[in-house]
């Protein structure tokens, strides 16, 4: 079989290389060709795509698509080919170039022109090639990308004729790219195809990987040495792209858990409460983002971009104002007794994440990306997505802003003073009480806006906050209990260990792993890597 497709190819590609000059020239008509599908097989089909191309006529791209797409037809009465689309009372024909209605006909009057892939493959080619002169330069961008992606030597005239012509830099570069891949599948000279090889050698990536591997079996012996030489040259390039990806991934992972544990370090560090509560802030925080984007679905639609913008106070409010009622009617009974605070918050997580599944159910919640946050785009040879670097920007921020308040506000004043000597803060004035109170509703804010951010790349459940608790505690012991700087960089180089450990053992031991090593770590630096004074430490 893959004989028989390899020796059908080759003839189309002979057949065209005579072919493609004369329509060219001649300005064909391409209805007789598009009939001709009616009764042709897939090789023939073949050929007569690339003269359908060859014709140079735009107007034929209408026809080919629907191809593509299953959806010509020939009437079996006089074998003419229509595009079809179901209608109420059967199927409604078009003209396959002009557009017009050719009415409607029952199903039985027609018979479907079949495809498969290869014939999708050799479309895909054609259409690209067809739409390259178009005066839109968006639309020639995309021709070019689309011969890229589907290299053929039926295009290549094509190609090179709009090569000629094109005056945009990008445009243009993106075209010597898609004739240099076509020049490859042709029966053109040996240093043309030299020439090719190092032409697609610069566009690196998995794209031209993967475009000379798949002629590397077929390629002429005397080129073998260029060919090699490209591949072992792309692929250790490919290496430290994939190296660039993994540490971006871990920054993207570090920042994630900057958030769910940025929260957790004042409230752990300050005030020495081993809360097992946390996550449950954070999923309290991803259901505000819900229910804030519920009503603006159905009262205000147009303000659907700016879901996150009003989503982000009202988590901080809805889950500062939970954890101030957490401290005052639990927590605040048992400082000094960090062990009884784990099983109090404990249960209070159990109570959240039960009454959440009682209001809400238990099933995943739909959060939507605003489109400021949807899609990615390359750098290289990796992808950056818009969330995650969003994300990366919004922890930032949360981070230093943080900072400020510790640093330069009287709030922040207070809160170290009480952290360093707790005794001499009260003897100072300083109401003790409030600032603990305080600086838990800090903490459960922070984790707020922390679930705004992780609605947007994590499912929205009960079971939310339980993916990131643990996590949150290595971080925040690992980077130096109370210490903001120890935790970013604890959150990054997590982040960034965790995702090259990954791909060499296994998410589950790449974790365990982690945690063996930062287990090993604290037997050498108790406090961390930033050491913080303050009564949980004391203690």
């Amino acid at each position: 079989m893959i004989f028989r497709t390899f020796v059908q190819a080759f003839f189309a590609c002979f057949i065209l290389s005579f072919s493609v000059p004369a329509f060219a020239q001649s300005g064909a008509d391409p209805k007789p060709l598009i009939d001709g599908l009616a009764k042709a097989d897939f090789a023939e089909a073949e050929t007569l795509i690339g003269q359908i191309a060859a014709t140079g006529d735009v107007r034929v791209v209408p026809a080919l698509d629907a191809f593509a797409e299953g959806d010509l037809y020939f009437r079996k009465s006089d074998s003419a080919v229509f595009i079809g689309k179901t209608g109420d009372a059967g199927l409604d024909l078009t003209d396959p170039l002009t557009g017009v209605s050719a009415g409607t006909v029952p199903k039985s009057a027609v018979t479907k022109i079949k495809i498969n892939n290869n014939l999708r493959r050799v479309i895909s080619s054609a259409t690209g090639g067809l739409t390259l002169l178009s005066p839109d330069r968006s639309v020639r961008l995309a021709a070019a990308d689309a011969v890229l992606a589907s290299p053929g030597a039926e295009n290549l005239g094509l190609v090179e004729a709009a090569l000629a012509k094109e005056t945009d830099p990008e445009v243009k570069l993106r075209m010597t790219e898609a004739r240099a891949v076509s020049v490859l599948s042709s029966d053109r000279s040996i240093d043309e195809k030299r020439d090719a090889i190092r032409t697609i050698k610069t566009i690196g990536g998995n794209n031209a990987l993967s475009i000379l591997s798949a002629v590397s079996g077929s390629i002429d012996p005397s080129l073998k040495g260029d060919l090699d030489a490209a591949l072992a040259a792309l692929q250790s390039e490919q290496k430290l792209w994939d190296m660039a990806q993994n540490v971006w991934y871990g920054l993207s992972l570090g920042s994630v858990l900057l958030l769910a544990a940025i929260g957790l370090a004042i409230t752990f560090g300050v005030m020495g409460i081993i809360n097992m509560a946390h996550g449950e802030m954070v999923m309290l925080g991803a259901y505000s983002t819900f229910m804030v984007q519920e009503v603006i679905r159905n009262h205000a639609p147009g303000l659907f971009d700016w879901s996150l913008t009003i989503a982000l106070p009202v988590a901080f409010l809805v889950t500062g104002a939970v954890g101030l009622v957490i401290e005052r009617a639990v927590i605040r009974f048992l400082y000094g007794r960090p062990l009884e605070t784990l099983l109090a918050t404990w249960g209070v997580s159990l109570i959240l994440q039960q009454t959440i599944r009682s209001i809400f159910g238990p099933t995943n919640q739909e959060v939507g990306n605003p489109s400021w946050m949807s899609g990615s785009f390359p750098v290289g040879g990796m992808t950056i997505t818009w969330n995650r670097m969003w994300i990366i920007v919004f922890s930032l921020v949360i981070f230093f802003a943080l900072l400020v308040v510790m640093k330069k506000s009287a709030y922040g004043l207070n809160m170290r003073a009480v952290t360093q000597n707790r005794r001499m803060a009260s003897s100072m004035g300083i109401r003790t009480p409030w600032v603990d109170a305080l600086t838990f509703a800090l903490g459960s804010g922070i984790a707020g806006i922390a679930g705004v951010a992780l609605s947007q790349i994590d499912n929205v459940s009960p079971n939310l906050g339980q993916s990131y608790i643990i996590d949150s505690f290595m971080v925040v012991v690992f980077g130096g209990v109370g210490n903001l700087w120890g935790t970013l960089v604890g959150a990054l180089s997590l982040g960034v260990l965790n995702k090259f450990l990954e791909p060499s053992v296994g998410a589950v031991l790449g974790k365990i792993l982690v945690l063996v090593l930062i287990i090993l770590f604290i037997q050498k630096r108790p406090r961390g890597l930033f050491a913080l004074k303050g009564r949980a430490v004391e203690a």
